[in-house]
């Protein structure tokens, strides 16, 4: 099968063509880096000829609100209108947790949008909407650094490793549209600064982490509702202790 990642030379996108390809499917990247443009469409027409299936893990390289938004909106107006002409048969987009519930957000908004289009135009689709990857917990605790600690909310966060999002792509990609959304996450839920705490003292940081009901998130507040599935969702199999010991 002919499987086209969008983004496929960043964090999933490199991992999802590196799997896919290792269970014997003709997977492609596609970004700027190999000539194929989704914002201005460059390129577009020719990667997808003969493909079924289109994954779509890119990203804005700008997140003011503006820039992303028309990241987004673009991007995917472009790859949709292409995988109409060139016959792909499902189209998957990662998105996120909690984008509909976090409008302060101006990524959130823009990937709202994202699926928004997706929905809409024709094509057969999934949306997998991921919790965040512990991947970043150590760029989000430098985000809160306030003088000699962190402060970060105390809300409940429920973090997924990166293998894991790519496992379940992978699982999409060869199986048949869904026409709807699915959340993943990871097995553990706790506040997040449990786990920023955790992913510091794993890496020698002495500094306290301060859990802050008030404290932001991109910029925006969030509740114990924010960033946590609801409803059924797929769990990761890897806890942050497994995934620690390995990274």
């Amino acid at each position: 099968m002919k499987i086209i990642v969008i983004g496929g030379t960043g964090l999933i996108g490199s991992k999802l063509v590196a799997k896919l390809g290792k269970q014997g499917h003709e997977a492609v990247p596609a970004s700027p880096r190999s000539g194929v443009n989704a914002l201005t469409g460059e390129g577009l027409a020719a990667a997808l000829t003969g493909a079924q299936v289109v994954v779509d893990v890119s990203n804005s390289p700008s997140w003011e609100p503006a820039a992303v938004l028309d990241f987004f909106e673009r991007s995917t107006r472009n790859l949709l209108a292409a995988e109409a002409t060139t016959g792909v048969k499902h189209h998957i987009v990662l998105s996120i947790v909690g984008t509909d519930r976090s409008p302060d957000i101006a990524y959130f908004r823009a990937k709202v949008a994202q699926e928004t289009l997706v929905k809409a135009f024709g094509v057969p689709y999934t949306i997998v909407r991921a919790t965040q990857f512990f991947e970043f917990l150590a760029s989000i605790a430098e985000a809160g650094a306030t003088g000699d600690r962190i402060v970060v909310p105390s809300a409940l966060f429920q973090p997924i490793a990166a293998d894991d999002v790519v496992d379940y792509l992978a699982k999409v990609a060869i199986g048949q549209p869904l026409s709807g959304t699915i959340d993943i996450a990871g097995p553990e839920k706790a506040p997040f600064n449990e786990f920023i705490a955790r992913r510091l003292k794993a890496s020698g940081d002495s500094r306290p982490v301060i859990g802050d009901p008030t404290a932001q998130y991109y910029g925006a507040p969030i509740d114990d509702a924010s960033l946590t599935p609801r409803g059924t969702a797929w769990l990761g199999p890897t806890n942050l202790a497994t995934w620690l010991a390995k990274a």
